[in-house]
């Protein structure tokens, strides 16, 4: 790396040359992270190794980084400026060591996939057993959360979301179903004791599971049929975080607790066994599957490459 002059603002002075890069990606990692224990985490290195790769870039550079506190860390307003090149930088000399991949035999290294919880539960199972199969040398690390996330920003290389969700600027392709529906069922002792709603309206009257994305807000009840589209905000006892916490809202259906509204695909065991019966089946709307999306750029990481034409290839 070229020695390019550095300067604190005390006038200290340190050059590229003398930066090491790891003490750099050690400082984009802490940052994204918000902590260095959740750092440690996500990239597998001890929380003492990237503390003292920080302090080491901050003595070097003469200039404090990031404020620390005993819950969390937080970029000064040097390290903010200096993060907001340093991302893309370091995801530049990645992709040039990257190339070095496709002269081997088979692609090495980690793909860093940001998905939400129904794809993670619904759609990779059929898809990451094979994936790791055929490319033993390649780590997936799944990161599970339901919010709208920059993946670079987030220091992944692609997502999987839905078409109403997808980051603008990005390369997108179709992974998983093309089609899938959004159920209502409940459990017949409930059906038995309170009736069975006959127009997506009637379910106001009705105790219903209840999800919320982590921006707090609670989506409405979406429902078709011929044409007619119906959307309702039901009440009942239970809410719970969307991703995580459905499995809960689903178990208090089946206990007899209200209805619940989710992922046609999630339920099916449930349908199948009888321990939930189908509400408004004719109501049911579908929509498209998801999208894996990522960045246009001229050269894709070789795992992502490799992920990339696994799923065009339909193995």
């Amino acid at each position: 790396m070229a020695n390019t002059p550095i300067h604190g603002p005390d006038g200290a002075q340190a050059t590229a040359g003398q930066v090491d890069l790891a003490d750099l990606a050690a400082l984009l990692a802490v940052a994204r992270a918000g902590g260095f224990r959740e750092a440690s985490r996500q990239a597998g290195l001890s929380a003492s190794g990237l503390s003292e790769a920080v302090r080491r870039l901050e003595a070097r550079l003469g200039v404090r980084l990031l404020h620390r506190s005993t819950r969390s860390v937080a970029p000064t307003e040097a390290g903010a400026r200096m993060l907001d090149r340093l991302g893309p930088a370091l995801a530049e000399v990645q992709a040039a060591l990257d190339v070095v991949n496709s002269f081997r035999d088979r692609p090495t290294g980690t793909l860093r996939l940001n998905v939400p919880a129904s794809v993670a539960r619904l759609v990779l199972p059929a898809i990451v057993p094979p994936f790791l199969k055929a490319y033993p040398d390649i780590r997936l690390d799944v990161v599970v959360e339901e919010s709208f996330v920059d993946v670079l920003a987030a220091g992944c290389d692609a997502g999987i979301r839905y078409e109403e969700r997808l980051e603008q600027d990005m390369i997108a392709m179709p992974i998983g179903p093309r089609v899938q529906r959004t159920a209502t069922a409940a459990a017949p002792a409930y059906l038995a004791a309170h009736g069975r709603p006959a127009h997506p309206r009637d379910l106001l009257g009705h105790a219903c599971m209840l999800g919320r994305f982590p921006s707090g807000v609670m989506p409405l009840w979406q429902f078709e049929r011929d044409g007619e589209q119906v959307a309702v905000e039901p009440n009942g006892p239970l809410v719970v975080r969307l991703g995580g916490g459905v499995d809960l809202a689903i178990e208090a259906a089946v206990a007899g607790c209200g209805i619940v509204h989710i992922f046609e695909d999630w339920l099916r065991p449930y349908l199948d066994s009888g321990a939930l019966v189908p509400v408004l089946e004719d109501w049911w709307p579908s929509f498209n599957g998801p999208f894996l999306y990522y960045p246009g750029r001229r050269y894709l990481p070789a795992p992502l490459r490799a992920f990339v034409e696994f799923v065009k290839s339909g193995r």
